[in-house]
């Protein structure tokens, strides 16, 4: 009696003996020289593709840009970064040929407008100002907002270092950095030091020094360098980390002593400030920053055309001296060094926020 085959099996064909006959052999030798023969094809067909990419790119960047670009401004309007950047901006809209409208987004320490340019399309069309706190420092702190500028921007250029000085009130005694960092470590718990918030780039920078020095200080966040200086006039706070714009005329009127600058050179505003490394803290460099950043995978001959505007826009001395009038020290970075610098700057920033926070 025959054997029916199980339900699913494939049945194999007999012989007229009943005797299971082989199966015909398939030509896989055939199989695999069509397959070959296929490859050429799907190669020229990646290639073409690869090519009608490369030249769409090609021609964006070519007729970049041929509408306005929005460049958005993670600060407040009046502030002095909303006032470089809108130097920035105008400048830009001359060499482009378009029109650059400013977009304020302040919030979230200048994360806020940063995270609208990611969610923008990659096109160049939309590109945002950053600073130290947003690109450096937050993306490293516990309650981080929820922007990876390593992942989700494009360094485009850097344009603009902004000068933070150590300053003391001249009724404290304190002649020099030397005597400041005595004092602090002859003091229970350091000497207190204002700044214009936790963990802003002022923040650290005097974080860095406690560290460095092995001098512990004990900083007292304000809202703002204003208010800082303010309580540091008032004898509130012995010292104070802010940006140079908000205490040198006091310094000049010699109600503040300037103890260093936190740049790796002194100011072009007050050259007569000496820097902290000067000062005897060897390697020491805390300097703040702003660039230009556009979404990540804009088009790289997009961000270059930008780069290159800027470059011989920052170069300028008319545009230099106007910076130069907002405390800003006008230095040009291309998107390449930019980026290596951001990086460099990110893990000295994330290797202190880690020492520093609470255990």
């Amino acid at each position: 009696m025959p054997i029916r085959p199980r339900w699913g099996a494939a049945s194999q064909p007999t012989s007229s003996d009943g005797a299971a006959s082989p199966r015909p052999q398939t030509s896989r030798p055939n199989k695999v020289k069509r397959r070959l023969r296929m490859f050429p094809s799907y190669s020229r067909a990646l290639g073409v593709l690869a090519l009608a990419a490369f030249a769409a790119a090609g021609a964006c960047a070519q007729g970049f840009p041929s509408k306005p670009v929005t460049l958005i401004v993670p600060f407040a309007p009046g502030a002095s970064a909303d006032g470089i950047a809108r130097i920035v901006a105008r400048e830009l809209s001359q060499a482009l040929g378009q029109p650059v409208v400013v977009d304020n987004k302040p919030g979230a320490g200048g994360a806020l407008g940063l995270i609208a340019v990611t969610k923008a399309p990659a096109d160049g069309y939309t590109i945002g100002m950053g600073a130290t706190g947003a690109i450096a420092i937050n993306p490293h702190l516990p309650d981080a907002p929820p922007l990876k500028p390593e992942k989700d921007l494009v360094a485009v250029a850097k344009v603009a270092d902004i000068p933070l000085v150590l300053v003391t009130h001249a009724s404290s005694g304190f002649a020099n950095l030397k005597a400041f960092l005595d004092q602090s470590r002859a003091t229970p718990g350091g000497l207190s030091y204002g700044t214009p918030g936790q963990y802003t780039a002022q923040h650290l920078s005097g974080e860095l020094l406690a560290s460095m020095t092995k001098a512990p200080m004990t900083a007292v966040a304000y809202r703002g360098s204003a208010p800082a200086v303010t309580d540091l006039l008032g004898g509130q706070v012995p010292a104070a980390v802010v940006d140079l714009t908000s205490a040198y005329p006091h310094v000049k009127a010699g109600k503040l002593v300037a103890l260093g600058v936190t740049s790796t050179s002194r100011s072009k505003i007050a050259p007569e400030i000496p820097t902290i490394a000067e000062e005897g803290v060897p390697g020491y460099a805390a300097p703040a920053w702003m660039g230009l950043f556009a979404p990540a995978r804009t088009p790289s001959a997009v961000t270059t055309r930008l780069s290159d505007a800027l470059k011989a826009i920052m170069a300028r001395p008319e545009v230099q001296s106007q910076l130069v009038a907002l405390a800003a020290e006008p230095v040009y970075l291309d998107g390449k060094g930019f980026g290596e610098f951001i990086a460099a700057e990110s893990k000295k920033w994330a290797v202190l926020v880690d020492e520093r926070r609470p255990k």
